[in-house]
C-alpha cells in the first residue's frame, strides 16, 4: 500500500491558498470531502485520512520532479527543448470537410477522437463540453456525434479530472477504455498517476490516450461567466477565439456578427495559477494540438509517445487527416513563445518563494534550468 506523507490541510495550504490552484479537478469528485463549487475548490467535511491523501498526490501544483516524471511516461530524461519530448512536430487538418467546417481550426482533436472510437480504441472520451451558458463543463462522450458536440475552444478553466474521478466511481473495476482530452496542466496530472497509480479509482492503465491541448492561460469560470452575460447575449454566441499577435484581440462571434474585445480587458480574468505554469503544448500527452498560427483552418500537431506515433501513422496511413510541413517560421515561434512561458513562469515562481533555488512544485536540476533561463 502506498503511503502518503501529505493531508488535504498541506494540498490547501500549499496550493489552493496561494494562488497556484489550477481547477484541474484532479482532488475532487471521487473523494467526499472536496469538491468542485462556483470556480473554487471547497472543503465539505474535516478528512481525517492523512495517509490515503491522493488529493494532494495527484495536483498538477505539488512537488514533481521532471526528469523522474519524463522517464516513466516516455523512458527518457526530461527534454530541455521548448516544446519538450517530440518525435515530430507537423501541420494537419482533418480530411473530413464536415469536421473542419464546425471545428475551431483544423478539427484534428475530433479526428482523432472519432478515429479511436470508431475503430474501438477506446470506449470513451472525456473532454469539456460547453453549456448554454458557455460555462464548461466535463463530459463523457462514446459516440462520434458526441465528440463533435464538444467542437470548439471555451478558454475557461474546467475541472476535468472532477470529471475523471466521478467516471471512476462507476468503472472502479471495469475495463473501459478511456481517452483524456486535456490542458497542459491536467496532462500532468494524469501523468503523476501514470507514474505511480492512484488506490480504488479507475485503472489509470485503462487511459489509453492522452490528447493534449496548446494552453498559454485560462480564464477564471465565474468571474468571466458573469462579465460576458454583461457583455452579449449569451444565446446568440457560437464561439469564442484569440487570433494569433498581432492582433491582440479576443473575439466572440454572435448570429450577428463578430464582437471584438482588447485582450488586456479579458487577460484580467486570468488565473492567478497560470502565471506559474511552465508548460504551453502539453508536454506529458501521447499527442498534443494547437493553432497552426496564421495558417488558416490548420493544427500544429506534436507526436511524443510510442502510443502516440502509431495511433498518428494508423490515422494518415487512413486518410482520415491531411499533413503538411510546418512552415520553419511557425516552428520556431512556436518554439520560442515556449520557452518565453517557462521563463516567465521561473520569474514568477523565483519571486514567489523569495529563493531563487526554490521553484516551489517544481524540480529541475541546475543544469535544465540553466538553459531555461540562459
Amino acid at each position: 500500500m502506498i503511503v502518503y506523507t501529505k493531508s488535504w490541510q498541506d494540498l490547501f495550504a500549499e496550493v489552493i491558498e496561494t494562488a497556484l490552484c489550477t481547477l484541474c479537478g484532479a482532488c475532487s469528485g471521487f473523494c467526499p470531502y472536496l469538491t468542485y463549487y462556483r470556480g473554487r475548490i471547497a472543503v465539505l467535511d474535516n478528512c481525517t485520512r492523512t495517509n490515503e491523501a491522493q488529493c494532494y498526490q495527484y495536483c498538477p501544483r505539488t512537488y514533481i520532479d521532471l526528469d523522474t516524471l519524463s522517464r516513466a511516461i516516455f523512458l527518457s530524461p526530461y527534454s530541455a527543448e521548448p516544446l519538450g519530448h517530440a518525435k515530430a512536430v507537423v501541420m494537419a487538418r482533418s480530411a473530413d470537410t464536415k469536421v473542419r467546417a464546425g471545428a475551431q481550426y483544423g478539427g484534428v482533436v475530433t479526428t482523432i477522437l472519432s478515429f479511436a472510437l470508431q475503430k474501438r480504441l477506446v470506449d470513451a472520451v472525456l473532454l469539456v463540453r460547453t453549456l448554454w451558458d458557455k460555462t464548461p463543463q466535463p463530459f463523457v462522450a462514446r459516440t462520434t456525434d458526441d465528440v463533435m458536440q464538444c467542437m470548439g475552444s471555451n478558454y475557461m478553466a474546467c475541472p476535468l479530472l472532477h470529471g475523471y474521478n466521478q467516471f471512476s466511481k462507476e468503472h472502479i473495476s471495469g475495463d473501459c477504455r478511456l481517452a483524456i482530452v486535456a490542458t497542459p496542466c491536467q496532462v500532468l496530472s494524469v501523468a503523476k498517476m501514470k507514474s505511480r497509480p492512484p488506490q480504488n479509482k479507475l485503472n489509470i492503465a485503462n487511459v489509453k490516450l492522452v490528447i493534449g491541448l496548446f494552453c498559454t492561460w485560462a480564464l477564471i469560470p465565474d468571474r468571466f461567466s458573469s462579465f460576458l452575460r454583461k457583455a452579449v447575449n449569451l444565446a446568440d454566441v457560437i464561439k469564442f477565439d484569440v487570433p494569433p499577435p498581432p492582433a491582440n484581440r479576443f473575439d466572440i462571434y454572435t448570429k450577428s456578427g463578430r464582437i471584438s474585445l482588447p485582450l488586456e480587458q479579458i487577460r484580467e480574468f486570468t488565473m492567478p495559477a497560470c502565471a506559474y505554469c511552465t508548460d504551453m503544448t502539453s508536454e506529458f500527452a501521447d499527442i498534443s494540438v494547437g493553432a497552426a498560427e496564421g495558417i488558416e483552418g490548420w493544427n500544429t500537431v506534436v507526436i511524443r509517445s510510442e502510443a502516440g506515433d502509431e495511433l498518428w501513422q494508423r490515422l494518415t496511413t487512413e486518410k482520415k487527416v491531411e499533413v503538411g510541413e510546418l512552415p520553419s517560421s511557425n516552428l520556431e515561434h512556436l518554439q520560442a513563445a515556449a520557452m518565453l512561458k517557462k521563463k516567465r513562469a521561473i520569474t514568477e515562481l523565483t519571486r514567489k518563494s523569495g529563493d531563487q533555488g526554490n521553484l516551489l512544485y517544481l524540480g529541475l536540476s541546475p543544469e535544465l534550468l540553466g538553459k531555461w533561463v540562459a
